[in-house]
């Protein structure tokens, strides 16, 4: 099999990049919204274990895929499956990260204007309303598409420079500046009055509250935020060497969104709770929340505009390995430029993502079953595309994939017994599949 010259130049480069991918929007902006909507403490508990018994075996079967195959998502399939259907998990994966970018890179464009207002000192001022700035924002059709066209050119630029020059570079210096920056924030968040308020919601479980529906919300948001389900782990892990451990690597990605994701509640909770804001606000709660806990420390507004500077990197780690799979599958195989490729691909994403954009303000009152533009993307995407390519990936591993080349991938560098190999099989064959029908047949009320 014929490798990809660009490769990872470390081992930490590629579990930062990972763990880019991983956490970004799905642990900091997505996951206290959907704890706040879902019963706090009981949905808290219900992703950790989805993330270790489903999201875990299926980031493993990604790497594993990923490195076996040496190429990107849908070649992949093509490699391991020759002359049969199951190139269509690569597609499905390609088409799933254009139509998340199509809206992630929304919330994207939101945190730049932030950022934006946030260096001159336009957000934090006393008496400020942050749910109507938040509004005025996202109301605003101009502002928003503006927003969403710079954070896409970002993504272009840097994914044009490749794997080891653009995507690496920029992960090892941003990811461990946003864990300083986030345990900061919570230490401070725990000092309001009525914080401890928050903690009970979040950290107490109330199974009262948990619906069938709500359980679906869950194993999406373990897919959402370990970025399983559309091959982009498979497209990174296409660039590693044979010295890295997968499951070590899987490992450290899960801990990290898991610990991200924890103090993505520590910070946002007590805050909410202490200025009697509602933790059912949706998508637009961190928003409403940084600026009023900022406000009340001393420097906030620079402290503000340092994080939502960080937030951004973290924000783009995410959409550089969406746009990296759709690049790469349009540049494999051939002489087609990366550079012409990805801004192609970019420009096509964000005139997708213009109706999403306007979904609070020119269509704010256009809807789809029910929902927004943003919001019926969101739960096609979370919801629909994310468990049915997850469940395609198990079934691929469980049922298709050559069972010694899974094993020596596996296994390399990993020094685990057999019996670990053996258990994520099982996993991978029975235990996810099964799990993930339950699921999503439970939450349409048919069992």
């Amino acid at each position: 099999m014929s490798k990809k010259q660009d490769q990872w130049s470390s081992k930490l480069g590629f579990i930062l990049a990972s763990a880019g991918a991983a956490i970004g929007l799905g642990a900091i902006w997505k996951f206290p919204y959907m704890t706040g909507m879902n019963g706090g403490g009981a949905f808290f508990l219900l992703f950790i274990g989805f993330t270790i018994l489903i999201g875990l075996p299926l980031l493993i079967a990604e790497f594993v895929i990923g490195r076996g195959a040496q190429k990107e998502a849908i070649s992949a399939y093509k490699e391991l499956a020759p002359k049969s259907g199951w190139s269509i998990i690569g597609r499905w994966g390609v088409i799933g990260a254009f139509l998340l970018m199509s809206y992630y890179s929304v919330v994207g464009g939101w945190v730049l204007i932030y950022s934006a207002l946030s260096i001159p000192g336009l957000i934090i001022k006393d008496n400020a309303n942050y749910e109507e700035l938040f509004a005025s924002i996202t109301g605003n059709p101009l502002i928003t598409i503006i927003g969403l066209a710079v954070f896409m050119l970002i993504n272009i630029i840097v994914v044009s420079f490749g794997i080891k020059d653009g995507i690496e570079k920029a992960s090892k210096l941003l990811m461990p500046l946003l864990f300083v920056f986030f345990i900061v924030l919570v230490f401070r968040a725990l000092t309001f009055e009525g914080a401890m308020e928050g903690l009970q919601f979040f950290l107490q479980p109330d199974f009262s509250k948990i619906t069938g529906e709500s359980v679906l919300y869950a194993l999406g948001q373990s897919f959402f935020s370990l970025a399983v389900g559309i091959s982009v782990m498979v497209t990174y892990s296409s660039y590693l060497g044979k010295d890295v451990s997968l499951p070590m690597a899987a490992g450290s990605v899960s801990i990290m969104n898991i610990i991200v994701s924890l103090l993505a509640g520590l910070a946002i909770f007590p805050v909410v709770f202490s200025f009697g804001l509602a933790p059912t606000e949706g998508p637009g709660l961190l928003f409403m929340v940084l600026p009023e806990a900022f406000a009340q420390m001393p420097f906030g507004e620079v402290f503000l505009s340092l994080f939502l500077l960080l937030f951004i990197f973290a924000v783009l780690t995410s959409s550089f390995s969406m746009l990296e799979i759709i690049t790469s599958a349009f540049t494999a195989n051939n002489d087609r430029s990366r550079k012409k490729v990805a801004a192609i691909a970019g420009s096509i994403i964000f005139i997708a993502g213009i109706p999403a954009a306007l979904s609070s303000s020119t269509l704010a009152n256009f809807n789809l079953f029910g929902l927004t533009v943003f919001d019926a993307s969101d739960f096609l995407v979370s919801n629909i595309l994310l468990p049915g390519g997850c469940l395609l990936i198990s079934l691929f591993i469980g049922f298709k994939m050559n069972k010694e080349l899974m094993m020596q991938e596996f296994s390399y560098s990993s020094h685990l017994s057999s019996g670990w190999y053996q258990l994520w099989f099982q996993l991978m064959r029975w235990v996810v599949p099964i799990t993930i029908i339950i699921v999503f047949l439970g939450s349409l009320g048919i069992i």
